[in-house]
């Protein structure tokens, strides 16, 4: 018999309905503080969320870790040079929010400031030739 895991699945539930709420905060323009005001819960709630959307972001990067070949892992730092010259296909960006990338086992994270055209070069530089 299957039985299901129904703490796992809450938990998951949560976190996927707070991580919507984070959205929301970043692209309404608000503070933390104004947006609670405004939602209806104390900061302190917002944070103990934040906290626990960080630490479920890190087990799933270090679950993918673990699964990538030692072969393929990535050790130490590699220098990526992002020159200035023009970009055959930039990545376009949304108006706000943020965008990230996976390539070749690494993940990019950005803000929609960060330019379009530096982004395009780093992922080159992640990608093999």
């Amino acid at each position: 018999m299957n039985r299901v895991n129904t703490r796992y699945i809450a938990e998951e539930f949560r976190l996927a309905h707070w991580q919507v709420i984070m959205r929301e905060r970043a692209e309404s323009g608000l503070s933390i503080k104004a947006f609670c005001e405004k939602a209806g819960f104390h900061e302190n709630i917002y944070f103990y969320w934040q906290r626990k959307l960080r630490e479920a972001a890190c087990e799933q990067l270090e679950a993918k870790a673990a699964s990538v070949p030692a072969s393929l892992a990535v050790r130490g730092f590699t220098e990526v040079k992002i020159s200035e010259g023009p970009l055959l296909s930039p990545l376009p960006l949304p108006a706000q929010g943020e965008i990230r990338i996976e390539a070749a086992g690494v993940m990019i994270t950005a803000d929609s400031l960060y330019p379009p055209t530096k982004l395009a070069e780093l992922v080159k530089g992640l990608l093999p030739c």
